[in-house]
């Protein structure tokens, strides 16, 4: 199809759906048809320091993924994989993972493929199955250097998707998924099936288009935080792409299908005035799932970032999260046994 003929089709679809999507549109047509793209992606993060020199894992696409590992100053009791949401990167969990080490449980993450400092064009991912595959190898690549050690997940947002078709995958692998604001099913009051349907649509036409992106009021009540997400130049900040909103939905859906055979251990954590995670989909999954060992806890007026939320919620996020981690850790036996 020809600029004009799909400029004609998609102001049609525009006026149906919404001035933002002209505008979005007005974007795509100049970076993509008129040829005003940024420059291409280089082996650099975004300091300018060559990605051979960070700590880093080269996946299965030959792309580098930036790595950071918290590690406790005793022998680690157990391993802890961080998943890091959409647009953002690991050391958003610094102060999470820090607190954690406290408790001698060896942290690690990486930055999802186009991502933080991790190569990639940012935001655009050929399949969703890539964040599953690039996760279980960081996960064999710690089995092998800490054998022998139980290994959790933490999960937020669309980390929290990510960890859960993760264990899928490998439910024997896990000693427990601790899941905080996940991202489990779309929201229906704004997630209408007609517009699902413009965004396939428009997935096999414009995929690069941009659509609206992430709102930073909505991430905590607190509002130091917001502004340290606004600051951030790691996060991502523009409109999300066609092609990576489908990507998303194609994970909801897979989660859907596999919730009723879950029965690995998790803890959902979820605020209940979330606008970008919908908190129904924890209520789904925490009363369709059968495993055995379940737990929720809902934070009354919390935001979407229970761990950057005002403190009183952070604290008990970190607590809740220790807490629940050491019940689920072995005992291991005395040397003198």
């Amino acid at each position: 199809m020809n600029a004009l003929a799909s400029c004609a089709l998609f102001g049609a679809v525009a006026y149906l759906y919404g001035s933002g999507l002209m505008s979005a549109l007005c974007a795509y047509v100049a970076e993509t048809v008129l040829g005003m793209s940024g420059s291409a992606e280089q082996r650099r993060d975004a300091q300018g320091v060559p990605r051979a020199d960070l700590e880093h894992l080269v996946n299965a696409d030959g792309q580098h993924l930036f790595c950071r590992y918290w590690v406790p100053e005793a022998p680690p009791r157990a391993l802890v994989f961080v998943v890091h949401g959409a647009a953002e990167h690991c050391e958003c969990y610094s102060d999470l993972a820090q607190n954690l080490t406290k408790q001698d449980l060896l942290v690690f993450a990486h930055d999802h493929v186009g991502h933080g400092k991790s190569e990639g064009d940012r935001l655009v991912v050929k399949d969703f199955q890539v964040y599953i595959r690039d996760s279980l190898q960081h996960i064999d690549l710690m089995k092998e250097r800490y054998p022998g050690l139980p290994i959790f997940f933490i999960g937020h947002s669309m980390g929290g998707a990510i960890s859960i078709l993760t264990a899928c995958e490998r439910p024997g692998d896990f000693a427990g998924v601790v899941l905080i604001a996940p991202l489990i099913q779309l929201n229906p009051d704004t997630a209408t099936d007609f517009k699902v349907a413009v965004a396939k649509l428009l997935n096999h036409m414009v995929p690069n288009l941009s659509l609206g992106a992430i709102e930073p009021k909505w991430i905590s009540r607190d509002q130091k935080q917001v502004e340290a997400y606004e600051k951030d130049e790691l996060i991502y900040h523009r409109g999300l792409r066609v092609s990576f909103a489908v990507q998303l939905m194609n994970a909801v859906e897979r989660i859907e299908k596999a919730v009723p055979t879950i029965g690995w251990p998790f803890l959902l954590l979820h605020g209940d005035v979330d606008k970008l995670c919908d908190i129904r989909g924890s209520q789904v999954m925490f009363e369709k799932a059968p495993s055995s060992d379940k737990e929720m806890k809902v934070y009354e007026g919390a935001y979407h970032a229970l761990h950057h939320e005002l403190p009183e919620v952070a604290d008990s996020v970190w607590k809740e999260i220790n807490t629940w981690i050491k019940k689920r850790i072995p005992i291991q036996p005395s040397s003198g046994s």
